[in-house]
């Protein structure tokens, strides 16, 4: 799970300063506000991750990434030049990670159970460039730096905070640029005996990437008829496109998903199906092949218990679009992250408020992190009332409110008491309900005074 995030020189945010997340957090704000930027650093990270280019510092994408920042230039603040981007993210490890002692057999030199990261990166020559890179836990640092270099080849030293790296014979060549802007590169081992354990924390970084799952806001339209050969997606999609392929999968492997001790497990369609009739959207589903031996598959649902079987295309548009949500909640393994971008898109506002309880159930049953950027009042108004009611903890949660102030986005988190009361509400939250009763009044009554004269 991520725990901390902090952001500097990107897009509109000057410096997020450091975020503490939690297993459901949330973002609000107005549009433009800088919210999306918040999880489009994340998006990016996991792209330049997945990049099968070692030298490209930073996958800022294109119309078939996760997300499309352009060029280094265009995501730095301001666009200027001499601004470096700078990032810190600390996280927890799904398992204690420990590190054998490479100098003394059988000892175990360190037991870790969380990292942090840190990255600046300047632009250099049209291009990103890392300046340094460094891994910390407890007291401990291991990075590389960049030198001074006399010529116009880049050139890299470690960081180390405590440790003596020791150089095998031979001349001492100087270290060449990290492996993107996260790893060190081979040179490190061949050059050095005792620190071939630094790939062991590259790999929790990858690890925690390969962990995050997105889905955006603009979500493909039902279709009458969905193709599934056998395969089974990571995710489903940033447009949901993977959903029905996802629930055969599902079912293929006979997954089952646990919802506390003493209750019976439920196959994915069954929750899903779950919650629909909870949200009053349909009461049942099923997804059949159109023929035996067809790879073609028919999504039909009932509206009531005495409704006929329709396709999908042929009720609201709801179902649709919250089905892509519902699926990748439950889906992915125990311990991702889920990253949405507003997940109430295109649904009634009590259906909204229901999601709500989707997230609150996957967090506390499938230790699974949310993250989540949102314009819904209705999603975080039934929050409050959970947190109130007892069903998810205070700090469990993390709420912010993101504005735009001068060109520059700021964020301040939410003070949430245990009643659920936000008692730093900022002003115009979810626009001027007050001023709006009051303007509605004052046309009531004059339209009353003008039928009476």
């Amino acid at each position: 799970m991520i725990k901390q995030l902090q952001i500097r020189n990107f897009k509109s945010w000057s410096n997020t300063g450091q975020l503490q997340l939690a297993p459901l957090t949330g973002l609000f704000g107005a549009n433009s506000s800088g919210k999306t930027s918040i999880l489009q650093m994340l998006l990016m990270l996991k792209q330049t991750v997945e990049s099968p280019d070692r030298k490209r510092v930073l996958n800022t994408g294109d119309d078939r990434s996760l997300v499309d920042l352009g060029t280094f230039f265009d995501l730095i603040h301001g666009h200027s030049r001499d601004a470096s981007l700078d990032l810190l993210l600390s996280w927890n490890l799904p398992e204690h990670l420990q590190i054998e002692d490479p100098e003394q057999q059988d000892r175990i030199l360190y037991d870790v159970d969380s990292l942090t990261f840190e990255a600046v990166i300047k632009e250099e020559s049209g291009r990103a460039a890392v300046d340094r890179f460094c891994y910390s836990f407890s007291d401990e640092r291991f990075g590389m730096s960049r030198k001074q270099a006399t010529n116009a080849k880049e050139q890299y030293e470690l960081i180390l905070a405590k440790r003596r790296a020791i150089r095998f014979p031979g001349r001492p060549w100087p270290l060449p640029s990290p492996v993107k802007c996260y790893g060190f590169p081979d040179e490190v081992t061949g050059y050095f005996q005792n620190v071939g354990f630094l790939s062991s924390l590259v790999l929790q970084f990858e690890k925690l990437f390969a962990r995050m799952a997105y889905l955006g806001p603009l979500r493909e339209y039902p279709k009458r008829s969905y193709v599934w050969a056998g395969e089974s997606p990571e995710d489903v999609g940033r447009k949901g496109e993977l959903a029905i392929p996802a629930l055969l999968a599902s079912r293929a492997k006979q997954s089952l998903i646990s919802l506390g001790k003493g209750k019976r497990r439920q196959t994915l369609e069954e929750r899903i199906a779950y919650w629909l009739r909870e949200m009053g959207m349909i009461h049942s589903f099923s997804l059949k092949a159109i023929a035996a031996n067809r790879k073609d598959y028919e999504l039909r649902v009932r509206k009531t218990p005495a409704s006929p079987e329709v396709l999908i295309t042929d009720v609201g548009f709801g179902v649709s679009q919250i089905l892509p949500v519902l699926v990748l909640c439950y889906y992915v393994p125990e311990g991702s992250i889920v990253v949405l971008e507003q997940p109430e898109i295109h649904l009634h506002p009590s259906v909204q408020a229901w999601l709500a309880d989707v997230f609150i159930e996957v967090v506390n049953r499938r230790n699974v992190q949310i993250i989540l950027e949102s314009h819904s009042e209705h999603l975080l108004r039934r929050l409050q009332r959970r947190i109130a009611e007892k069903s998810i903890p205070t700090d469990r949660t993390g709420l912010y409110f993101c504005r735009m102030d001068n060109a520059t986005s700021t964020i301040e988190k939410l003070n949430v008491d245990l009643v659920g009361r936000i008692t730093n509400w900022p002003e115009g939250f979810f626009g001027d309900e007050m001023g709006e009763l009051a303007a509605m009044t004052e046309a009531v009554m004059k339209r009353q005074a003008e039928a009476g004269s």
